[in-house]
């Protein structure tokens, strides 16, 4: 009786996801980084925007991660004077986040980034070749009922 190879690395998909995964988010990385902002706070400065004013918990829920991590998030975008909190009439305890004027502009910034990054790896992709590659990409999100976003 043979003996069934042990596999390489090479040889398992997630490996080439981990790779390709690893080049794009560290150049994306290092883009927002360079304008004082990590991926997590732009994941949350992103979500930020299309809420305009919510509470953590909203937040949380909006962009996939947790209350604490949003909480932590919030801190340091404040430090940065890119959100501010503010308090509800009448409650002091009920928090409102929202994006500063600052946050505002740096949002379409960091948008921009994010496309010329998604170029620089995918454009040479056929559109066709792209949407099937977000599509199978998806639904293996789909299958697994993956709802965290991918910050790290």
């Amino acid at each position: 009786m043979a003996m069934k190879s042990t596999s390489t690395l090479e040889d398992h998909t997630g490996y080439w996801l981990r790779f390709v995964s690893n080049h794009v988010s560290h150049a994306f990385a290092r883009k927002v980084e360079a304008q004082g902002v990590t991926v997590a706070e732009w994941v949350l400065m992103r979500g930020m925007l299309d809420a305009k004013a919510a509470n953590p918990s909203q937040l949380a829920d909006t962009v996939g991660l947790t209350r604490g991590a949003v909480s932590k998030l919030v801190e340091r975008l404040c430090r940065k004077k890119l959100a501010e909190r503010s308090s509800s009439d009448g409650d002091r305890r009920f928090k409102t986040i929202k994006l500063t004027a600052a946050g505002k502009r740096l949002v379409p910034v960091l948008a921009e980034l994010a496309d010329e990054n998604d170029h620089e790896f995918f454009g040479h992709l056929k559109p066709n070749e792209r949407s099937g590659l977000v599509s199978l990409l998806q639904d293996i999100v789909r299958r697994q009922g993956w709802k965290d976003l991918p910050v790290d």
